[in-house]
């Protein structure tokens, strides 16, 4: 990449255009769209009360005819600084509590990611045009430098591609240098480290061992050579586990059950039956087509799931008729009422989904009432007959509950990656990480056992 560059921080999106902002994201997430991100800004859903502070990266080409001013976007990063660690859904608490203990502050850490939204998506936006893993490095490394110059404590990518997490969590040569001198290792000749091979380098990575206090100096004076000497240091990789569905090309939701087992069939046919049965009516509608009053209804609802669990909700009702208003068309909400009841005109539960790409994502749930089985029906059998009759690839319904395998949501691992500004800390995390991540994926590839597919059906 030859030409001049030049990176931005910016608190808001809204100096940014939506059309030089969407071009960055080939695949149409929904939650990297500006019309979303800008929506959260401008709702009241971000700043002191929740702790999402924006400080958007933004890399851009040096206008050539005028090197003072900016060129066109061909990178971004949507970051925000944290001052706790709400609404991630990559739980660092026991690493903030670590630093606590220790005198020092976890908080604020930068954080590339979607406020309130354990979706995967792209993290690092790279113009579709641009040397997709150049521009990638590029934009990490600004990322790491403006949080070393903030003094933050970490920065963590949650929720990343896969291919982003490849790049992110590879080992530069010099760190790995580094870390044979750690260890107390002999370099490697030009031959022995063309003989390497890839598990060879990954299984060096995770090596560690007890350090006293003249180690641990010493560890501290390489980590400040690697760090003014290669600024594109690996992160720490990290995996959780999720629950997505897959659409193979079904007609109808028949067709789905048609795949699974006897018994499965018959339990989900029987959870549909309870809403039925219960005189429910349901019905899928666009955001765009949602009155005030409905939306009030919907927020009501949304509010009402953390009045009974989790405390405060985050998002306002503003932000909801926001999406209506800019972003309906992306916006599905599923309403369910009960003609009997007194105020027949008000739902008695929702489900809020967005859609984008090839991709239906399940976000929000809220009732004022229980019926039996009607969280299954408005989160994810209407989601996946929404998905049928669009002919939409996937099906991902949030974070958490292994109730959703046995229905047909195949357990999918998800990735982030993390960079500890403190060395020693940095060593603890890996630690722990090294012990973590086998154990994710060894319970997420058992937990397919739990799936109602048929033995013969393949699961993508």
């Amino acid at each position: 990449m030859t030409e001049k560059l030049q990176i931005e921080i910016r608190d808001s999106l809204a100096e940014v255009p939506a059309e030089e902002w969407n071009a960055l994201d080939p695949d149409d997430n929904p939650f990297l769209r500006h019309e979303f991100l800008h929506g959260l800004e401008v709702s009241g859903c971000l700043g002191r009360s929740t702790g999402w502070h924006p400080r958007h990266v933004l890399l851009r080409l040096v206008d050539p005819s005028d090197g003072s001013r900016p060129g066109p976007l061909i990178g971004a990063v949507p970051a925000y600084v944290k001052t706790n660690s709400y609404g991630e859904f990559v739980f660092d608490w026991a690493w903030a509590d670590a630093y606590q203990r220790h005198g020092m502050a976890y908080y604020p850490k930068l954080v590339a990611a979607i406020p309130f939204t354990p979706a995967t998506g792209r993290r690092l936006l790279v113009r579709p045009d641009q040397p997709y893993g150049e521009t990638v490095r590029l934009l990490a490394t600004a990322v790491r430098r403006f949080a070393a110059s903030e003094d933050y404590s970490s920065v963590h990518f949650l929720f990343v591609t896969e291919a982003e997490s490849a790049l992110l969590c590879a080992r530069p040569p010099r760190a790995a240098e580094a870390e044979d001198r750690r260890e107390g290792r002999p370099e490697d000749t030009a031959e022995d480290t063309a003989e390497d091979t890839a598990e060879d380098r990954a299984e060096d990575t995770a090596t560690d061992g007890s350090r006293n206090g003249a180690e641990a100096d010493a560890e501290n004076r390489v980590d400040d050579e690697v760090g003014e000497l290669d600024d594109a240091a690996d992160h720490l990789r990290r995996l959780d586990c999720q629950y997505h569905w897959a659409n193979p090309g079904y007609a109808t939701f028949d067709d789905f059950l048609g795949d699974c087992t006897s018994k499965r069939r018959k339990t989900i046919r029987r959870e549909r039956r309870h809403v039925t049965e219960a005189g429910l009516v349901l019905e899928r509608r666009q955001g765009g087509t949602l009155s005030e009053a409905e939306w009030r209804y919907v927020h009501e609802l949304y509010s009402s799931t953390y009045d009974r669990k989790w405390g405060n909700p985050s998002l306002t009702e503003r932000f909801f008729r926001r999406m209506g208003e800019t972003f309906g068309e992306h916006t599905l909400v599923v309403l369910a009422r009960d003609p009997s009841d007194a105020t027949p005109e008000r739902p008695v539960a929702c489900s809020i989904m967005f859609t984008g790409g090839d991709t239906l994502f399940g976000r929000y749930w809220g009732c004022r009432r229980e019926y039996n089985s009607l969280h299954f029906e408005a989160c994810y059998y209407q989601g996946i007959e929404h998905c049928i009759e669009h002919g939409i690839s996937r099906f991902e319904p949030g974070a958490q509950g292994e109730h959703k395998i046995t229905r047909g949501f195949v357990p999918t691992l998800t990735r982030s990656a993390h960079w500890i500004a403190h060395p020693r800390f940095r060593d603890a995390v890996a630690r722990y990480l090294k012990e973590e991540v086998p154990h994710v994926e060894q319970r997420c590839a058992g937990l397919a056992d739990l799936l109602p597919f048929k033995s013969d059906i393949h699961v993508r």
